[in-house]
């Protein structure tokens, strides 16, 4: 699962946009929680755009815009299945770039939230989208693919985001092949070294968008590689 993230302008983040094509700087925006706007990088004909899209999949076909499934999320298991995510994961593949993500823990006096981060503070987290239409107006959505937690993972959640690499990138972009749904990207495995940070309970409240919230305390934990 994936249900916040970050977006934290820094020089990684920065890089990471670079070797993906894009040369602009993001805003800061942190607590992002599904329904609200994440930038979504697509590749069309060799160029990359990057625009806000609502993290939330409309598939085309949908009667109306609505929170009815839980669609901000899709399972690597169930793409090529799944009537919402087939077409898409066909051809209509992107990258939401972030700082980090949260994810709650069941520990002693409630759910703790913790920020989730590398050494170079940038993931390229793999994303779905589609546009939804009614008239002339065009709605772009999106959802982030998901996979088995990696074991050194597992204490704080079961699922987690599909990361990509730098050779990953190239080749979930390139719409014109298809990925297969056994790929080797989906793997539960963490790639590079992650920190984590206990955070404070405020952010539990997707309302708080503080960025001194996401500093944390100096709990960090570091797993992986």
């Amino acid at each position: 699962m994936c249900g916040r993230v970050n977006v934290i302008d820094n020089p990684g983040l920065q890089a990471l946009l670079r070797d993906l094509g894009i040369d602009l700087q993001l805003p800061t925006r942190v607590n992002i929680a599904p329904t609200e706007a994440l930038p979504l990088l697509r590749r069309s004909a060799g160029q990359a755009t990057l625009e806000d899209a609502r993290w939330w999949l409309t598939p085309s076909w949908a009667p109306t815009v609505d929170q009815k499934y839980a669609m901000f999320n899709a399972r690597s298991e169930g793409l090529s299945s799944s009537r919402a995510f087939r077409q898409p994961f066909q051809r209509q593949r992107g990258i939401v770039p972030v700082s980090s993500f949260l994810e709650w823990r069941n520990e002693e006096g409630g759910k703790q939230p913790w920020k989730i981060t590398n050494a170079a503070q940038a993931f390229a987290l793999a994303a779905l989208w589609d546009v939804w239409r009614k008239d002339e107006t065009g709605l772009l959505s999106c959802t982030i693919v998901t996979t088995a937690a990696a074991e050194a993972f597992r204490p704080w959640h079961q699922r987690m985001p599909v990361i990509l690499d730098g050779q990953e990138c190239e080749r979930w972009l390139d719409n014109s092949h298809t990925i297969a749904a056994n790929d080797p990207l989906f793997r539960p495995a963490l790639k590079t070294p992650w920190q984590l940070q206990r955070l404070s309970r405020a952010v539990s409240s997707a309302r708080n968008k503080e960025v001194a919230l996401m500093s944390g305390d100096d709990e960090t934990v570091e797993i992986g590689a």
